[in-house]
Formats: C-alpha cells, sequence, structure tokens
C-alpha cells in the first residue's frame, strides 16, 4: 500500500463506495440489508452486532463467507471468459458436473446444453455488487491435507462495535475494517489483485469454509438439517480441483438465508425499527426510573404528612414523577424519546450510532411522541393527586 492509499480518510472511501442505498417508504428485506443496501440502524454493521448479542452471529458469518466464495468463483469464471479460453479446456470436471446437474453460475458459462437449476435462484438473490474479496497470500498457496482436523486460521477481519470492546477473532466478511470510531467503509471490502483467480485458491477457500463451519465439532459449527450437512470435503489436488466446489455450498447458504429471514430479521426489525434501546440500556433505565418514582412518593407523602405550607409547594413533585415515569416508559417499549429526537440509536449498551434511515427516524419520533404523551398523562394524574389530598401533620 502506497503513502496516498494509507492516507486515504473515511469521508473519502464513502464519496467513492459503489454502494448505492435504497430510498425507502418502508421496512428493508434481508437481501437489501445483506446487500449493503441500508442505513444505520438497519444496516449489516448493526444486524450483527444484534446477532452477536444473541451468540447467533455464526449464522450469519457463514452467509457472507460462501458469499465471498460464490464471488471468487463468479470471478474466476468472468476471469476464464476474458482469457479466450472456455470451460471445458480449463476444467472439463465441471463442464461435465454442470451439463448434468445444473448450476447457478450457467449464465457466466459458455455451455449451450447446460440444464440450470430455477430454485436457488428464486430463492435467493445473487447480490447486484459482484464484487470479490480476495487475499493474495491464499491465491496460490497449496492446500494442505492434513489442515482438515483442525480449522484453519484466513484473513481476519477486525470487526468490533463502535468503541466498544472488540469480540473474538473472526473470519474476514468483507464489511470492511472496524475501527474505535467505527467502519473505514459501508461498501464491500474489494482488495485489488493483479492475476487471474486461480482453481487451488477456490479449493482453499471452500475448505476453509468446511473446516470451520461444517466439520462435526468444529468451534463455530452451525446447525444444519440432516439432508444439508457436509461431513466430508471433496477430495482435490492442486492440479484436479473437484467439480463440487463451486456449487457445494449453496443449497446450505439458502438454508441459512430462510433461517435468518423468518426468525432473527424479524427481532431485528422490531428492536431497531421500533426502538432505540439495547437490553442492558432499557434494565438501566427501568432501575434509574424506579428510583425516581420511588424518590417522587416519598417526597409527596413527606409534604403531606408535614402538611407543609403553602399547598402549591407540593407540585414540586412533578420533576421526579415526570422522570422516572419517562425513565420506566422508555425501559417498557425500548425507546428513549431524547435519543429519538437526538436521531441516535444504541448499538451496544450505550455507544451511540446516528440514525441515517428516514422512515425509521419517522418511526422513532412518532413512538418517542406517543411515550411523551403518555408520560405527560400520567404524571399530571399522579401530581393532581398528592398537590390536592389535605394535608395531616404527624
Amino acid at each position: 500500500m502506497n503513502e496516498k492509499q494509507a492516507e486515504t480518510t473515511p469521508k473519502d472511501q464513502r464519496r467513492h463506495s459503489t454502494t448505492r442505498y435504497l430510498k425507502l417508504n418502508r421496512l428493508p428485506t434481508l437481501q437489501e440489508v445483506l446487500d449493503r443496501r441500508t442505513r444505520p440502524p438497519l444496516d449489516l454493521f448493526c444486524f450483527y452486532i444484534f446477532l452477536q448479542r444473541e451468540s447467533a452471529e455464526d449464522a450469519l458469518d457463514f452467509w457472507l463467507d460462501v458469499q465471498q466464495h460464490e464471488n471468487m468463483c463468479k470471478a474466476y469464471f468472468k476471469d476464464l471468459k476474458r482469457s479466450g479460453r472456455t470451460i471445458q479446456e480449463d476444467w472439463p470436471e465441471y463442464a461435465a458436473y454442470a451439463r448434468t446437474n445444473g448450476s447457478h453460475y450457467a449464465p457466466l458459462l459458455d455451455l449451450s446444453d447446460m440444464t440450470t437449476p430455477a430454485s436457488p435462484r428464486e430463492q435467493e438473490p445473487t447480490s447486484p455488487n459482484p464484487n470479490v474479496d480476495l487475499d493474495q497470500g491464499t491465491m496460490s498457496s497449496p492446500i494442505m491435507r492434513e489442515r482438515r482436523d483442525t480449522e484453519s486460521h484466513g484473513p481476519r477481519t477486525a470487526f468490533s462495535p463502535e468503541g466498544g470492546r472488540p469480540p473474538r477473532d473472526r473470519p474476514s466478511t468483507g464489511l470492511g475494517t472496524i475501527t474505535g470510531r467505527g467502519r473505514r467503509s459501508m461498501a464491500p471490502t474489494v482488495i485489488a489483485r493483479d492475476r487471474a483467480i486461480e482453481k487451488a485458491a477456490l479449493v482453499e477457500g471452500a475448505e476453509r469454509i468446511f473446516l470451520r463451519y461444517l466439520l462435526p465439532g468444529a468451534e463455530r459449527e452451525i446447525y444444519l438439517p440432516p439432508s444439508l450437512r457436509v461431513t466430508n470435503f471433496p477430495i482435490s489436488s492442486p492440479n484436479d480441483a473437484s467439480p463440487l466446489i463451486p456449487d457445494l455450498f449453496h443449497p446450505q447458504k439458502v438454508y441459512i438465508f430462510k433461517a435468518l429471514e423468518q426468525d432473527a430479521f424479524p427481532r431485528f426489525l422490531r428492536a431497531k425499527a421500533f426502538g432505540n434501546l439495547t437490553p442492558l440500556g432499557s434494565f438501566a433505565r427501568l432501575i434509574a426510573g424506579l428510583l425516581c418514582l420511588w424518590g417522587g412518593f416519598v417526597l409527596a407523602f413527606s409534604l403531606i404528612f408535614l402538611d407543609w405550607k403553602p399547598k402549591r409547594t407540593r407540585l414540586w413533585v412533578i420533576l421526579p414523577f415526570i422522570f422516572g415515569t419517562n425513565l420506566l416508559l422508555s425501559a417498557y417499549y425500548s425507546l428513549s424519546p431524547f435519543l429519538a429526537v437526538l436521531q441516535q440509536s444504541e448499538t451496544t449498551p450505550f455507544r451511540l450510532i446516528r440514525v441515517r434511515e428516514g422512515y425509521v427516524r419517522r418511526l422513532l419520533l412518532m413512538r418517542a411522541l406517543w411515550i411523551e404523551a403518555l408520560c405527560i398523562g400520567i404524571t399530571a394524574v399522579l401530581t393532581v393527586i398528592f398537590a390536592l389530598v389535605p394535608g395531616h401533620r404527624l
């Protein structure tokens, strides 16, 4: 990396980013989030942090790593086409396999009689951004067969919440580097390359995914139904890659996509589009609200039983009541009206990120107004009761 590249600022990277954000008047779909076309707090970074809080981020890591593997395969086929060679000449075993079983890479291949299964492309749309994350150091390294019994350690990405403590070591996900102040880029990481991709790189990337997520007993093993489990990695050599490598993980990727779409993603939308607090942030406000409300009742009863004169002094109970009610309602709805007005949302406890999705800003402001109206009503009732009740000195 030269000095000019090293001095590139995050603002410059965002300006040159190829990501096109959607202008939505609705909640986004999971595919739009995975394509990195949404803004905080409904972007891929916040979704990863949400899954990380539930210890379920391995599924998303698997999907992203398989997406990277498939992007590398697409780049291999495109390089092959640009070189003037056909897949039949360079990889006849895969050409025969694709003719017999079909492949979701069919549009990139010159096989007129190839059959293409329709279900994978209908079930899981491909990303509009064909960029591929590559590590030049792994492009030509040989496959180490003894690594099948242990987890291989590929290129890693520092992935931590903004300003928070970085989590345990994680594989490269294409999300960009996370620093103490936030992401350097919201676009996929693209590493420049100066030569065509080799089949050995495809095999090594696929083997890394198998060892990390699918090998029985692996530390980051993900759940898959028995029909989709891959218990043995297809035998390959540097000069004779298995034809199963390009399409090896696509059915598992589709399954993980559906599992995230049906379970974790709806909960993520409820948490981030209708609230702006983390569970710990809500719990802290619950404790603070109970303390304020307790202080308000102590003050109100003290003024009554001391028969404090004049009675209008009792109106000061409005302060602990309004603060306590506001904190309790914020904890109940997981939404702080104060943060909603400031257009901020918690990613990790007491770490904030700016709400840049316009539709989410409107949703949060509407709910904040409802919370404030409810807070004012409850406070008014409590204040009137304790201000008008006759005093009696004990």
